[in-house]
């Protein structure tokens, strides 16, 4: 049996641009990408925590070092500058790969830059 499991995620990114008439993809600092461990043009989900928007579309790599998150093309109607969103890219694997995974978790700040990472999110408490 093949399961889909969250691979990595950059938790509470802030989007830095919306660009409409830019070509269609999420444009994300390099150093960020490679902390994540998400490949230029990945297919991710960005779920927008200001508007309850989730969407798709393709990771793109944009200058290292300049904390830049940029939601373009028809997704720019979907996030604002300002906006918290989690990014998130997904993978498929069997049961006995399942037993050693563990996922990338980067948190970052308002600024992008990264605060903590992880590899498992805590118990969640009543």
């Amino acid at each position: 049996m093949q399961l889909t499991l969250l691979k990595t995620k950059l938790h509470r990114a802030c989007v830095t641009h919306s660009e409409l008439e830019y070509e269609g993809s999420c444009a994300i600092d390099s150093n960020l990408l490679e902390a994540a461990g998400i490949h230029e043009y990945e297919q991710i989900q960005i779920y927008n925590v200001a508007n309850g928007e989730r969407f798709t579309t393709y990771a793109i790599r944009a200058e290292a070092g300049s904390n830049i998150i940029s939601v373009n093309g028809a997704a720019a109607h979907k996030a604002s500058p300002g906006d918290r969103i989690i990014i998130c890219a997904y993978t498929t694997m069997d049961e006995k790969e399942l037993a050693t995974f563990k996922p990338t978790l980067v948190y970052l700040n308002e600024n992008n830059d990264i605060i903590n990472t992880r590899h498992a999110i805590p118990v969640q408490a009543a």
